[in-house]
């Protein structure tokens, strides 16, 4: 008699902040999730409301995780994922609906290839079930000056779901709404920096990942629907200067030192247009944000410098072959985007 392999098994691990009206609204869906080998966590980063209480009372199945303190995105998964035991953790935001069949055909594609590290389902829109979302879409990427966007996104222009991505890619990054992991990668890659506290810790993740020789991958047999900007809001200037700074230190942990010191004075410049830009639009709090993103990188180098030592040695120990370059754009996607008006991902000479 042919015995059935049993199914890997995957910890879906919510990371909640003051969302109880987001738990209430979409713990269900993720409880109801069709796989063999599951088990639910909810790990809650020093919530003020009745969050912990509400997921006792109705769901005694779901494991509960309280931290102290508010230890970001970051820091908040690092502490929550060291204490649970899985073969891939599944990382989603608390914001999030999922319909019954979203995890087994990401296990099964990771399942066929073990040079596959991380993953992501394709992410619609909650509001919207026919746009992508803007956290992810259908696979992330950078370009050659490490500004990311989406198969689907990019910049703030979103497109409709034509599934005109309908096929699994291979990225560069995978969106932290929803984010599959291979745990012993997780564990001994080092996880998430916890220095960013919030906003490019995934793509940071994934790059290290890529750097010892790893595959991302986007999934679009699977898909979530996200709402977005629950913890931080997507206009808020906290976010921008989160992404404007911690796009900074990504590129200072990650780049060949040959390419480190050419590229960042170009990345700098490019931010000082934006600021300008936004200065000159009267968008004071934008133009605020991202001076006070380049003085915090500035005034933090050696913190940087000792994040850069680390994660290269991290790397090297789990490293499975050359670095893996895939899913970064060999062109300026600022001057497709603003110049070329070039505004949707498949008009892009990606290959």
């Amino acid at each position: 008699m042919q015995q059935h392999k049993k199914a890997p098994k995957v910890a879906v691990v919510i990371l909640a902040y003051n969302g109880l009206n987001y738990i209430k609204q979409f713990l269900q869906t993720v409880v109801y999730t069709d796989y063999a080998n599951l088990v639910v966590y909810v790990i809650d980063n020093c919530s003020t409301d009745e969050v912990c209480a509400y997921v006792n009372n109705n769901f005694p199945k779901v494991k509960l995780i309280q931290l102290e303190s508010n230890e970001g995105f970051a820091g908040g998964y690092n502490t929550g994922l060291s204490q649970i035991e899985a073969d891939y953790f599944a990382l989603l935001n608390q914001d999030v609906e999922v319909p019954k069949n979203w995890i087994k055909p990401v296990i099964d594609a990771m399942e066929m290839d073990e040079s596959i590290a991380i993953a992501q389902p394709k992410i619609l829109a909650q509001k919207n079930k026919t746009i992508f979302e803007y956290a992810g879409a259908a696979g992330g990427f950078i370009d050659a000056l490490g500004y990311p966007f989406c198969r689907g996104r990019i910049f703030d222009a979103i497109e409709n779901d034509n599934e005109q991505y309908n096929n699994l890619i291979e990225c560069f990054w995978a969106s932290g709404a929803a984010f599959f992991i291979r745990a012993n990668i997780f564990k001994t890659i080092g996880g998430f920096d916890a220095t960013f506290f919030a906003h490019f810790e995934e793509i940071d993740l994934c790059w290290r990942v890529k750097n010892a020789g790893y595959k991302v991958i986007a999934v679009s047999d699977a898909f979530v629907y996200h709402v977005g900007g629950s913890v931080i809001d997507y206009q808020s200037p906290r976010k921008t200067f989160l992404n404007f700074r911690n796009g900074l230190v990504v590129l200072h942990k990650n780049l060949p030192v040959s390419q480190l010191f050419w590229k960042m004075p170009i990345r700098f410049f490019l931010d000082v247009v934006a600021a300008y830009r936004a200065l000159f639009s009267g968008d004071t709090k934008t133009y605020k944000a991202i001076a006070k993103a380049h003085f915090s990188y500035l005034f933090n180098l050696k913190k940087w410098q000792k994040s850069r030592g680390i994660s290269q040695q991290q790397v090297n120990t789990n490293k499975i072959r050359q670095a893996n370059l895939a899913g970064i754009y060999k062109r300026s996607i600022v001057w497709d985007f603003f110049i070329k008006k070039q505004k949707q991902f498949s008009k892009l000479q990606m290959f």
